[in-house]
């Protein structure tokens, strides 16, 4: 008689299965660029009205250059900010809040727009999109005893976003009047805004307000 050969029941091990027929390519994820105009924008952030401490709060006002490509007539939005900030500027200086600029590139304090300009000894720092990089904000900040930080200024998705979430991540409180930033598109302005009351890490540091509910 001819040997006999028992049929195994045992199942294939899934491993196995899995490696003799690998995931279609079809069933992948898509990328965000793939899926780009499928993205609806989140619901925009709660408006709150804050109370700052004159004595422990700075007032940065960020790259408002008057000329192109910051703060010049080719930058419409930025301009539009500028009479809103002159009234918080001056309401910040009658309470003594101290007031720091930036600029950038190759411009120098002389540059920041006239209607906002620097007043006295009120210091310029000098850097990128993050003011604190290579610069003596840090230092000056905590100098004077600062706690929280207003954050303005022009290039929203550059001096802002990062200065700001960078302050945040420092442990200082972080105030953003979003009357007070621009940028070249609005697009750009709404990620900085939810991207500074969402952020991982830093967003509950983070109040997002309008300029003229600022209180002091």
């Amino acid at each position: 008689m001819g040997r006999r050969f028992a049929v195994s029941t045992v199942a294939i091990p899934i491993a196995a299965t899995l490696i003799c027929n690998p995931i279609s390519s079809s069933a992948r994820a898509n990328d965000i660029v793939d899926e780009w105009g499928r993205v609806n924008p989140p619901p925009a952030p709660a408006i709150k009205p804050t109370k700052a401490d004159p004595k422990t709060t700075a007032l940065l006002m960020l790259d408002f250059v008057q000329h192109d490509p910051y703060c010049g007539d080719g930058k419409p939005r930025c301009g539009a900010t500028l009479p809103a900030m002159k009234r918080l500027l001056g309401n910040a200086r009658s309470h003594g809040l101290i007031v720091i600029y930036s600029v950038a590139g190759k411009y120098e304090a002389s540059d920041i727009a006239k209607d906002v300009a620097p007043a006295g000894n009120e210091p310029v720092v000098k850097s990128k999109a993050d003011k604190f990089l290579n610069t003596d904000l840090e230092k000056i900040l905590k100098e004077k005893g600062i706690q929280t930080v207003i954050v303005t200024g022009n290039s929203a998705n550059g001096a802002v976003l990062y200065t700001a979430s960078e302050a945040a991540l420092r442990g200082l409180k972080v105030i953003v009047p979003v009357d007070g930033l621009s940028a070249n598109a609005l697009y750009e302005e709404q990620l900085t805004v939810w991207q500074l009351a969402n952020g991982p890490g830093f967003g509950g540091q983070v109040t997002i307000t309008k300029s003229d509910i600022i209180e002091f």
